[in-house]
């Protein structure tokens, strides 16, 4: 018996994490679409190893390219201590690690 188990995949950890919060199923499918499409915006890079110009990189991607309003995007430019009500950006990196 394989006594060595695989950490989570990290949409895995998300979806724990989102659960274990009580979010409601279409906030947690919304989150997890948003983290893939950052994902595989940068070459199915991990998102622990990106950082800050990346997540410019993106946000200027979805404002111009895809004319997404800004106020979408302001949950992942502001402090932790100030977006609780948005985690996806924080468990990018929180469970990835």
């Amino acid at each position: 018996m394989n006594t060595n188990k695989r950490p989570k995949k990290l949409l895995n950890q998300v979806r724990d994490a989102l659960r274990a919060e009580h979010y409601s199923i279409h906030t947690e499918k919304t989150y997890v679409q948003w983290i893939k499409r950052y994902i595989l915006f940068h070459d199915k890079r991990h998102p622990r190893d990106m950082a800050a110009p990346e997540i410019a990189s993106f946000l200027t991607h979805l404002s111009v390219d895809l004319n997404v309003a800004a106020p979408t995007q302001n949950p992942c430019t502001e402090p932790a201590e100030v977006r609780p009500s948005a985690p996806y950006c924080s468990y990018t990196t929180k469970y990835s690690k």
